[in-house]
């Protein structure tokens, strides 16, 4: 969601990239709004097909989930196509989750042979990252709704980190011991073991039943142990630091102190205007 101006792109390949990036105009916004949405949903269809349903109803569900994930991956396609760098879009972090989120549902929709077949648990179980995809609307502080302050943004980024933990752990800790844990019927339960897991209140009604079940905890575990406080810290720093938006000419750090008058890095003259406390 890299936010540009409204100048008039030339090319196909420039068109492509403009639009996929701008939110500003009301077709960027448009299309801002719609993959937002179109991932609420494709979210969504995971935690509801966990739950009894009838079949019609979930091969209902199915085929909107193949439809959506085609959406994602020509969306992933454009990104590629309109890339002025093409191989840092595809290496990039946003990119590779992109398809990553994707890869699941279409290779259980195109599997073919009992060799392919043998996996699809596993693939649509690796459907759980899907929820990375929202780091994406977190890559700077432009919205299609405006901006917001660079704070604002941290937490935001802490508050999607604690669900994304919440939720992966949630959605493999499921795979894992659906079939072998009677207190797990559906996400729902799923979900509710992995807070009071991470949270260290263990009430103990639900407990793991396989061993890949209780190495799930375990990676849950040490990831709100790295990725929460990596994060809260940088919320603290944002709200508690006096810092300004200033970008060293030598090194290009952006960032400094609001009486900064040489950059912190390599200690090039900033020469920053401040206001007297006396």
């Amino acid at each position: 969601m890299d936010g540009h101006g409204s100048g008039s792109p030339r090319g196909c390949r420039e068109q492509v990239r403009f639009y996929l990036l701008d939110h500003r105009t009301p077709l960027g916004r448009i299309i801002d709004v719609s993959l937002l949405v179109l991932n609420l949903v494709f979210v969504g269809l995971f935690v509801v097909q966990t739950y009894p349903l009838a079949p019609a109803t979930r091969a209902l569900l199915w085929r909107a989930e193949v439809v959506i994930a085609a959406v994602f991956a020509v969306e992933y396609v454009l990104r590629l196509y309109g890339a002025a760098d093409r191989l840092g879009e595809a290496t990039d972090p946003y990119t590779v989750v992109d398809l990553v989120s994707v890869l699941p549902t279409l290779s259980a929709a195109l599997a073919v042979g009992p060799a392919v077949a043998a996996n699809i648990g596993f693939l649509r179980a690796v459907r759980v990252v899907r929820v990375l995809r929202f780091y994406r609307f977190t890559r700077d502080e432009e919205f299609f709704f405006g901006t917001i302050e660079h704070s604002t943004l941290r937490a935001v980024k802490l508050l999607l980190t604690v669900l994304v933990i919440f939720f992966v752990g949630a959605g493999l800790f499921y795979s894992a011991e659906a079939a072998a844990n009677p207190g797990i019927e559906n996400f729902g339960d799923a979900f509710y073991y992995m807070v009071i897991a991470l949270s260290t209140v263990g009430f103990g009604d639900i407990v793991p039943a396989t061993r890949l079940g209780r190495w799930i905890t375990v990676a849950g575990v040490f990831a709100a142990i790295v990725l929460v406080p990596w994060q809260a810290r940088k919320v603290i720093r944002a709200w508690t630091e006096d810092v300004v938006d200033v970008t060293c000419p030598n090194c290009g750090l952006t960032g400094h102190d609001a009486d900064a008058s040489h950059c912190k890095a390599c200690g090039h003259v900033i020469y920053q205007e401040y206001e007297s406390d006396e």
